[in-house]
């Protein structure tokens, strides 16, 4: 059997509660702007954030047995092939992938709480998140236009070596790469 889990590019929550890898600045009001980060039915803005490789690990881990995923479906957008929100305006703009303008990819790989100890597993007790920092690994980007790569190939070598980060540290082979707002914008890897 298999078993697709999608995953954003980024971390996205709406509403309040420990959010660990929220990016409040610059980098926040980027990753809502160029992942168009706006709440379908509420029209609020999501709260947006590195990608938290300590949830994806959890995900995976309470996934093993009768519902484990056996590949991921690495995305930008919350559906696969439809826009999350519509305007005409941004039926004029075509999409840029959230990440392709950042130097440098950001991704979380552990919490520290406040005693120095360091968390590789999403903690059971949720009110722990607010008192810890996090552990990023920082990765080059790769500065240059993804959109409509419909090939591994295509991708830059700095994007390949994020998707092979995400999968060494998961262990879960990225099959799936979204690459644009069209069905046909996906890299399928076997």
């Amino acid at each position: 059997m298999h078993v697709l889990n999608r995953t954003p590019l980024q971390t996205t929550r709406v509403g309040g509660g420990p959010f660990p890898t929220e990016q409040d600045g610059d980098v926040g009001k980027k990753l809502q702007e160029m992942g168009r980060e706006i709440g379908v039915s509420t029209g609020r803005r999501r709260r947006c954030g590195w990608l938290d490789l300590v949830v994806l690990r959890y995900s995976a881990v309470v996934n093993r047995g009768s519902a484990d995923y056996t590949s991921i479906n690495l995305t930008k957008r919350e559906e696969l092939g439809h826009r999350l929100w519509y305007t005409p305006e941004a039926d004029s703009k075509s999409p840029v992938d959230v990440l392709d303008t950042f130097p440098t990819i950001r991704v979380a790989v552990a919490y520290v709480t406040s005693d120095g100890e360091k968390l590789t597993s999403f903690p059971a007790d949720l009110s722990l998140l607010d008192k810890c920092t996090v552990e990023y690994v920082d990765l080059e980007g790769w500065q240059s236009s993804t959109e409509a790569a419909r090939t591994w190939s295509h991708l830059p070598p700095q994007a390949q070596k994020y998707v092979e980060f995400i999968e060494s540290s998961v262990a879960v082979k990225v099959v799936y790469i979204g690459t644009g707002q069209d069905r046909e914008d996906m890299i399928y890897r076997e």
